[in-house]
């Protein structure tokens, strides 16, 4: 496990987690945009790596892709703004997010590699089945990289144990069916759910999807170990797109307002 990792989920706070898509709308303006996030104390960073087909997310992180592919964003822009990201904050965990494919593409090894030499801490693979996940796994654990697994509302028992032997770090919570930024998370059944994981592991769970604000995130934190916010974000972006100082003003004052939704 990643020492950087483990040393921030042993802090009693609530995490919260940002996510943004790297290299949208372009590198220099996603630098911009983890700097000040970064700075205004985000637990965890994601970064999600383009791809031209995230069947997960709903359109408002697909046109985030298209934009950064659009401007020549690849894998190595990436890895670029993770160790800015890191050389701001050493002890900061980097997460990147994505799909098979564009590792598998990358070639595993030469991916990991890259992971440990820019300060990636972790993945989230959205579309790696446990069935799977042999050849990536065996790399992440011999260089202390986190595989974060992702568990749905539809997960039963056998299917929880069978992802649970190569997750860690944390697990990510899908707390609401479908894709990504369309609906909100329901407070009731995600209790339940994260009450029914908590009998078959330690590890902390963070729920994401249908988080869009401060409230949103309390709420969450009150029942789980943090909360995921990342349509929200790229909506600012995708909203100011001509207009890059109060795009960056927005994410500042928007993550400072989600940061205080962590006080329970």
């Amino acid at each position: 496990m990643s020492e950087i990792l483990k040393a921030v989920l042993k802090l009693k706070n609530k995490k919260l987690v940002t996510f943004i898509t790297g290299g949208d709308p372009d590198f220099k303006t996603s630098n911009l945009i983890l700097n000040k996030i970064i700075k205004n104390k985000i637990d965890i960073i994601e970064i999600g790596m383009p791809f031209s087909d995230p069947m997960a997310d709903g359109p408002t992180i697909q046109l985030s892709s298209n934009r950064a592919l659009k401007n020549g964003i690849d894998l190595n822009d990436i890895f670029k703004l993770a160790s800015n990201a890191k050389k701001l904050n050493s002890k900061l965990p980097i997460i990147l997010m994505g799909y098979y494919n564009v590792i598998l593409h990358y070639g595993i090894k030469n991916f990991v590699k890259n992971c440990v030499s820019n300060g990636v801490d972790g993945l989230i693979i959205v579309d790696l089945q446990p069935e799977e996940d042999e050849d990536l796994i065996n790399e992440l654990k011999e260089n202390n990289i986190d595989l974060i697994r992702l568990i749905t509302p539809t997960t039963d028992k056998d299917r929880l144990k069978l992802i649970l032997k190569n997750a860690s770090g944390f697990l990510y919570y899908v707390s609401v069916m479908g894709t990504t930024g369309q609906k909100s998370a329901n407070i009731s059944e995600l209790e339940k759910s994260v009450s029914f994981i908590k009998k078959y592991t330690n590890m902390p769970v963070i729920p994401g999807f249908g988080i869009k604000n401060a409230q949103d995130v309390n709420n969450i934190c009150k029942i789980a170990d943090g909360a995921v916010v990342g349509s929200s974000i790229i909506k600012i972006i995708e909203e100011n797109i001509n207009n890059k100082d109060l795009m960056l003003k927005k994410i500042d004052h928007f993550t400072k307002n989600l940061k205080l939704g962590t006080k329970i």
